[in-house]
């Protein structure tokens, strides 16, 4: 257990009270030193003062969930203040519980050895959650191959590399084709969740050009819109759109955007990506002409497993996963992504990153 105060006296009190309790301590002055003993000594609570010299309790708290997200461990604050605006900023800013001064022995160990339990549940909990994304990981890989496999060849038949086809084996080779393919993305996608869900999601950002990005996937999903007699434009016309990204995982992103877009939207559409510049921060958006979101379903829409009631236009399959996993990529990015209905029809998915600031370190899960 971690104790921080800038006062040696309020520091022995604190000790003095656990010490006995058998609970191995650290001690920290400020909140600077005590984001080191964080650092090294792990601990498995902080009770900490709120006034530090230097960054206060409150910014030290935001800090550590900052670096340790899901895995930070539970503060709580000790201070002689009790108006409500002290409290909220404490809870605000991530501490689970609070302790006023003089500190009432019984209550402060009866509080401390309740968040010690819930800290004990929650790693137990994540423990069999990682073995379960493990299990869910080790199959998903597995099948991959083989529905590779499986998709490639049918493909290849598809083209009359092994001789020509009937129609009635056209037709059958196609349905193969496509159901492995979908098959496939659903793998794809739940390997995402697993590690996502793990909190295993890293971020490797180098210095990109969003527009680029963009371009990209707008030329490669322009293929699969004109299946649909579907048109795709991109606006932008500015300069290049350098930010601080991981282009692998904004350019899954765009892709499932353009992807939703695509399946949606009637056939003979016009789908429009664009991208703008303002303030520090980027904006991609995706506008389609398809039904847009029923409103009392609106805060489904970027949960995992969750599928709307609007359908697909050439009956083309989700398994609700790709909106829930495009917004934990965004939010790692330090960004947003919302969903607009448009006035007339159809319906406007936007996500904003700043330029900077990506933080590859932060874990993050689905929910």
């Amino acid at each position: 257990m971690l104790v921080v105060d800038d006062d040696p006296v309020n520091i022995a009190v604190v000790s003095g009270l656990l010490g006995p309790e058998g609970y191995e301590l650290a001690e920290a002055e400020t909140g600077e030193s005590a984001l080191a003993r964080c650092e090294d000594f792990k601990p498995d609570l902080v009770v900490m003062d709120v006034r530090l010299p230097g960054i206060d309790g409150f910014e030290t708290c935001r800090r550590i969930q900052l670096r340790y997200g899901t895995d930070s461990p539970p503060v709580i604050f000790v201070t002689a203040s009790k108006t409500d605006d002290d409290i909220i900023a404490g809870f605000e800013a991530g501490g689970v519980d609070y302790l006023t001064k003089p500190v009432s022995e019984r209550e402060a160990l009866a509080r401390i050895r309740t968040h010690l339990a819930n800290r004990l549940l929650v790693r137990k909990l994540g423990q069999t959650l990682n073995h379960k994304n493990q299990l869910l990981g080790m199959a998903a890989h597995d099948l991959r191959n083989p529905l590779s496999t499986i998709r490639g060849m049918s493909e290849l038949l598809n083209e009359g590399v092994m001789g020509t086809l009937t129609s009635e084996q056209a037709e059958v080779i196609s349905m193969f084709r496509d159901t492995s393919a979908h098959m496939l993305a659903m793998v794809n996608e739940l390997l995402d969740v697993a590690v996502i869900e793990a909190g295993q999601l890293k971020l490797s950002p180098t210095h990109t050009d969003l527009a680029e990005v963009v371009a990209k996937s707008v030329h490669l999903n322009a293929i699969n819109a004109a299946q649909k007699k579907t048109v795709i434009q991109f606006e932008h016309n500015g300069p290049p759109a350098f930010a601080m990204i991981d282009a692998a995982k904004i350019r899954q992103v765009i892709d499932n955007l353009l992807g939703n877009a695509i399946k949606y939207s009637p056939l003979g559409s016009t789908i429009t990506a664009s991208l703008h510049q303002e303030s520090g921060h980027i904006t991609v958006a995706v506008r389609d002409q398809g039904p847009g979101i029923p409103e009392q379903e609106r805060s489904r829409l970027f949960k995992a497993f969750s599928t709307l009631s609007v359908k697909s236009t050439a009956g083309e399959k989700s398994t609700g996963l790709g909106l829930a996993i495009c917004r934990r990529i965004v939010e790692a990015h330090l960004g947003s992504i919302s969903a607009l209905n448009l006035p007339e029809r159809g319906c406007e998915f936007s996500f904003v990153i700043p330029i900077e600031g990506v933080n590859s370190r932060t874990p993050f899960s689905i929910e």
